[in-house]
Parts: structure tokens; C-alpha cells; sequence
């Protein structure tokens, strides 16, 4: 009996070690960041980025050369309201659009350039990031660009 108990919690805890972050850390935070980036200096632009755990919170910021304050503020508030909704900024346009009333919504915005994040497999939310400082079609691509280059994906499966 005590074996089978045993062998039962090594089972557990090896399943539990694989199991993916519930939350973005530190580290993988910047390896957004530093994809948004990659993709911004490839194609010469300059955004603010930010990326946040699923209650909202900074975890890692990049303001590019050329960006003034307010547009971090923006990537800010585009990583905040996706992660309070759980969807992108631009289906927050679409949704405002066939929706009365939801653009007026606590944390609603409007303008593409915030994307979720979830694990590599698509199962799990672990935050999202915001971009903004150029068009907005180039901020969302910039933001799903430095997903990817984090091995995570921006989309559910």
C-alpha cells in the first residue's frame, strides 16, 4: 500500500514539474519583448511594449526610441484590457462595432495591438502584451510577432 501511495505522488509531482506556468515570468516576458522588438527594428519601426500577467500587472516594458510616454501609457492600457476580456484589441473594435454600448465597457480599447498570450500548446491564458506607436495593423503584428518568438501563441487552440 505505502509503494502504490508512493509511486502515486512521484507520478503527481513529475506531471506537475512539466506543467506549464500558470502566469508569464520575468524571463519570459522579456523574450516577448525582445521579439516585438527583433520584428519592430526589421521593419524600422518603433513601438512601446508591454506585456502583463493575467490580472493586469507589468511584468516587462520596452519603450523604443521615438515613443513618447503617452504611447507606452497606450501599450499599457491595450495588455490591460486584453487581459481583464481575454481577446484582442481588434476584436474589441469589431465587438464595439456590433455591440451597443460595449465600447463604453470598463478596460475596453478599441485599437489593435493587444493580443493574448497563451501557452505554447494554446490551452492556457498566461497574460497578454500591448503595442502601439505605429499603425495599428503594425502593432498587432509587431505584439503576435514577439508571441511567437517566445514559443508561445497568441491565439487559443
Amino acid at each position: 500500500m505505502r509503494l502504490l501511495l508512493f509511486a502515486g505522488w512521484v507520478a503527481l509531482a513529475a506531471s506537475s514539474a512539466s506543467a506549464q506556468p500558470a502566469t508569464l515570468d520575468a524571463r519570459t516576458a522579456q523574450a516577448i519583448v525582445a521579439g516585438c522588438a527583433a520584428h519592430a527594428t526589421g521593419k524600422k519601426q518603433s513601438h512601446a511594449i508591454a506585456v502583463v500577467d493575467p490580472g493586469g500587472h507589468l511584468v516587462a516594458a520596452l519603450r523604443m526610441d521615438g515613443n513618447g510616454s503617452g504611447i507606452m501609457d497606450f501599450s499599457i492600457a491595450k495588455a490591460e484590457a486584453v487581459a481583464a476580456w481575454g481577446f484582442s484589441t481588434a476584436q474589441m473594435a469589431i465587438g464595439a462595432r456590433e455591440t451597443p454600448g460595449f465600447g463604453q465597457a470598463p478596460r475596453v480599447v478599441t485599437v489593435a495591438g493587444g493580443v493574448p498570450v497563451y501557452s505554447a500548446d494554446g490551452k492556457t491564458r498566461l497574460g497578454a502584451v500591448g503595442v502601439s506607436g505605429e499603425a495599428p495593423d503594425d502593432d498587432a503584428a509587431c505584439a503576435a510577432a514577439g508571441v511567437a518568438a517566445a514559443g508561445l501563441r497568441s491565439n487559443r487552440s
